[in-house]
């Protein structure tokens, strides 16, 4: 079991869910962030004055599979979360990582039953 975190541009998140969505993967968490990386943030001008604004708004899934629709999911996350057809910087990352345990708290189901 593994642990997907995707973090994309909010702009992409429709095609992100569609996406998901053919590979079968329906379930994730969906979390508004603010960050940044090679882009820095950007200057902003409000009421004549000139702000730098150091975080840029981005949107953080979080999705839990089994070891057969990791590779699945984070091929259609990067086709999806792309801009362009090479991409530009600010699509966003992915980090997988491994996940010990899942247990469903209605059921008590636990590993790859609780996903």
């Amino acid at each position: 079991m593994k642990k997907i975190e995707a973090i994309i541009q909010p702009s992409r998140l429709e095609a992100v869910k569609e996406a998901l969505n053919e590979v079968e993967v329906t379930r994730m968490t969906v979390t508004d962030v603010q960050g940044f990386g090679r882009q820095k943030g950007h200057t902003e001008i409000y009421r004549g004055q000139e702000y730098t604004i150091n975080f840029v708004r981005k949107i953080k899934i979080e999705i839990a599979v089994n070891d057969e629709f990791v590779q699945p999911a984070v091929d259609a996350i990067i086709k999806a979360a792309r801009t362009g057809e090479d991409g530009k910087i600010g699509d966003g990352k992915i980090f997988i990582l491994p996940l010990e345990e899942v247990i469903r708290v209605r059921t008590g189901e636990r590993g790859k039953e609780a996903i």
